[in-house]
């Protein structure tokens, strides 16, 4: 087969038909992603401005929304400017670079999330040393080695990725450059990179996966000994919303990049793909905002604080 020219661009086929019915698609998904920038922005300006949020929960809360917000623009950008302006052609450069965002922001989440766990496994069962056992120095150590653990992934996925060389048909079934998509247009054989991939999808999901699943057992035994009914209702609400946010983001990742190669199919892999980059950080906000009453509070002053100063 005939190897493709290395400088030559990629073509990213895209998500969207110009029908009408996929016109309408696009535009709801263009609402939801505008409305997770604006989300996800209003939860990082809320935990910035109230002193009452300084605390390690919203610390890892607010990275989590950079997260998602860099998540969008990683993806949304390209895959509008190629819908409405019909140039879907992407560079090595920039499809390196996108392999590489993508899965430093999805690896770096799968870790923050078990340390949002571990955080909530200590203020429900060790509340009166949570301060020594969630310090700012543990904190900050944690928020650093899930950014440092998911760049490491990405670097070596993107580099590795784009060393194999390509045939002539270039074309990605994507609406964004992602390793197992553009692994499919590999004139060499890529088995062996394809296991060391898959090694690397359970370290990166499954063993945090593991802690949350840990932690949150310890917590529900914890619960269960609570005698306060309010204590108890209040540690599963705050829970519940982790959990919720655990399981749309870790069922998604899993379907995408754990499944048999055999039972892959482009089409589910493009709809997996839209929800857990696109859908998934729209909920983020509104799970954590909407039930949790001190998130409320802030939002509450803050708005308060806007109209006073627009009286004056």
């Amino acid at each position: 087969m005939e190897k493709r020219n290395a400088t030559s661009d990629f073509i990213l086929l895209g998500l969207f038909q110009h029908t009408s019915f996929h016109i309408f698609l696009f535009i709801v998904l263009l609402t939801i992603a505008i409305a997770s920038l604006l989300g996800n922005a209003l939860m990082i300006l809320l935990i910035h401005r109230d002193h009452r949020l300084h605390t390690p929960m919203y610390l890892l809360l607010s990275q989590l929304s950079f997260m998602d917000m860099m998540l969008v623009f990683t993806v949304v950008p390209k895959m509008a400017s190629g819908f409405l302006t019909g140039k879907k052609s992407i560079s090595p450069a920039e499809c390196g670079l996108q392999i590489f965002a993508f899965l430093t922001l999805g690896g770096g989440e799968c870790f923050f999330l078990a340390a949002m766990s571990y955080d909530r496994y200590v203020a429900v069962c060790h509340p009166l040393r949570y301060n020594i056992l969630m310090n700012w120095q543990l904190c900050l150590r944690m928020t650093l080695g899930s950014w440092f653990l998911g760049a490491a992934d990405g670097l070596m996925q993107a580099v590795a990725t784009l060393s194999f060389p390509f045939c002539s048909a270039h074309e990605i079934d994507h609406f964004f450059c992602e390793a197992p998509s553009l692994l499919h247009l590999a004139c060499a054989d890529t088995s062996i990179f394809e296991h060391v991939m898959y090694i690397c999808c359970v370290i990166m999901l499954l063993v945090p996966l593991f802690l949350i699943l840990t932690s949150y057992s310890l917590i529900l035994a914890a619960v269960l000994y609570m005698p306060s009914t309010e204590a108890r209702k209040k540690a599963l609400v705050t829970c519940s919303s982790h959990l919720a946010v655990v399981g749309l983001f870790y069922e998604a990742a899993i379907f995408t990049y754990m499944r048999p190669k055999s039972y892959r199919s482009a089409n589910h892999d493009k709809v997996v793909s839209a929800f857990y980059t696109i859908f998934t950080p729209v909920l983020n906000p509104l799970i954590y905002s909407l039930r949790n009453n001190e998130v409320i509070g802030a939002l509450k002053r803050w708005l308060g604080k806007c109209t006073n100063l627009k009286h004056q």
